[in-house]
């Protein structure tokens, strides 16, 4: 499961890494939760890519209300391509969601305890795999809305959770984002279990567990000794 990340590589960044003609101008965000607003990279009609707000949470178009009465934040690799509420989205609004690292909670003697795992240093930023929709109902404003892939967790970071996002590496953007790429076998492939040596995971205070926490305090190693993320040290 993926259900809280941080994003708060400079615009700049984001640009070069995802191929963007215009620099996004982004606040950095160290707990970005569900319903909130995220920053997605999806492919336009002439194959260009483009950087779009979308809401975490993804409404199918097809759906009467502008909410579903489950929870739509994650869509699982296994099934994303069959269950009705994905899969339309699946065959044609794939797109890749930039982050800085994600969070999991372990399950500990005291509680919970929260890591972040993060991109190794020189890695650059993760990119999620996901899907999106357009929700344009009678009477309410249209909006467009996200869902994370998630998939089996790396065997190293399988103590902490069981479930860890898609990531999709960037040689394989253009064919994940590619809306006429409808070749099932080949997305598969795309979404299986991340290599782990490209991840590292850190140990945080309980201080991230508050939605209402969004300060680099969310990030900060619990062990002494531990190096905080690369991205906050260099560009």
């Amino acid at each position: 499961m993926c259900g809280r990340f941080a994003l708060y590589a400079p615009g700049e960044r984001i640009a070069r890494q995802f191929g963007l003609e215009a620099v996004p101008e982004l606040a950095p965000r160290y707990n970005l939760s569900p319903s909130q607003s995220l920053t997605v990279i999806t492919e336009g009609r002439g194959h260009d890519r483009q950087c779009h707000a979308m809401r975490w949470g993804l409404v199918p178009g097809w759906s009467k209300t502008p909410s579903v009465p489950y929870s739509t934040i994650n869509a699982r690799a296994e099934t994303v391509a069959e269950k009705p509420v994905f899969r339309s989205a699946f065959r044609r609004r794939r797109c890749l969601i930039p982050a800085s690292g994600w969070y999991e909670w372990q399950p500990a003697a005291d509680g919970r305890q929260p890591w972040f795992m993060h991109p190794r240093r020189g890695q650059g930023l993760l990119a999620f795999g996901g899907v999106w929709e357009h929700w344009a109902g009678d009477g309410a404003e249209p909006f467009d809305s996200v869902a994370i892939i998630v998939t089996a967790a790396a065997p190293s970071l399988q103590p902490i959770h069981d479930r860890m996002p898609v990531l999709i590496e960037a040689p394989d953007y253009e064919a994940w984002l590619d809306h006429e790429n409808h070749d099932a076998a080949r997305l598969q492939t795309l979404m299986q279990p991340a290599d782990a040596a490209s991840v590292q995971a850190l140990r945080v205070s309980t201080h991230v567990n508050s939605p209402k926490h969004d300060d680099p305090r969310c990030i900060e190693p619990l062990d002494a000794g531990d190096r905080r993320p690369a991205a906050l040290d260099a560009d």
